[in-house]
């Protein structure tokens, strides 16, 4: 029977590519706010996006190249 209290166990796998930028940019945050790892930073990241209305719709034609973590 599984473990109700356990959150279910993780299968799939994300890649992501960043420049320097970006990734000392989300390194330095999770320092910052004592994460054990980059992976629970990136995740804390992404819920905090997911539960606020803070921002506006982001652009529905710019490539995927344009999407930046780091103001530039």
């Amino acid at each position: 029977m599984p473990d109700q209290s356990r959150p279910p166990k993780r299968t799939e796998k994300l890649q992501l590519m960043l420049d320097l930028e970006e990734l000392k940019a989300i390194d330095d945050w999770r320092f910052e706010n004592r994460l054990p790892s980059r992976a629970a930073a990136i995740r804390e990241l992404i819920r905090r996006g997911l539960n606020t209305d803070e921002f506006g719709e982001p652009p529905t034609d710019a490539a995927s190249g344009e999407f930046r973590v780091t103001d530039e």
